[in-house]
């Protein structure tokens, strides 16, 4: 092995494992959103008081648009003026406050023309923190079986291919050896 392909070789092992530990957290996250919302009936885990959810509708346009993925942090206490995120039954509902009264909160989309029946203020699971645009398209299709398929075929195409590119080297070079091994011995028997 040349110096030069040292540094080479280790910029693309770390980019392999990089990528080996985005598509383990990507699967682990896949598990445990499943269970929390299939065993407990969580719509929006919040694991270290932290969560994540895609919004489906345009109630909060020009905000948020279907597909955003939004992150979520819960609060000990709300404003008027913020974004939260509240469960209505099995659905999640990402609207803006408009009062505080108490322990009861109005809240309101940004695109709709009139505000929510009021809700609890324990109803609230957090305050949006950021939105990244177009990732919860991403985000749901990994959800999927298909998604959950590519994910794990990626994570053993990680796994194999460098593998088998370094079974082929080895095997070249052994060959290589092989023949020089041959060509020593019928040069001392002329």
């Amino acid at each position: 092995m040349k110096k030069t392909d040292q540094p080479k070789l280790k910029i693309v092992d770390f980019i392999r494992w990089a990528a080996l530990i985005l598509v383990g957290a990507i699967l682990g996250v896949n598990v445990y959103m499943i269970n929390a919302n299939r065993l407990v009936g969580e719509q929006l885990p919040m694991p270290f008081g932290y969560g994540a959810a895609v919004v489906l509708s345009g109630s909060m346009e020009p905000t948020f648009s279907t597909g955003d993925l939004i992150v979520v942090r819960e609060e000990a206490a709300y404003a008027t003026d913020d974004i939260v995120v509240y469960q209505d039954g099995n659905i999640l509902v990402v609207h803006r406050i408009l009062a505080l009264d108490g322990e009861t909160v109005t809240t309101k989309g940004d695109a709709n023309n009139t505000a929510d029946v009021p809700i609890a203020l324990s109803a609230i699971r957090g305050r949006v923190l950021f939105h990244i645009p177009g990732a919860g398209s991403v985000v749901n299709f990994l959800k999927t079986p298909v998604g959950i398929i590519l994910t794990i075929a990626a994570a053993i195409a990680l796994v194999e291919l460098p593998r088998c590119r370094e079974k082929k080297k080895d095997e070249a070079e052994r060959d290589r050896i092989i023949e020089e091994i041959k060509r020593l011995k019928e040069e001392q028997t002329d």
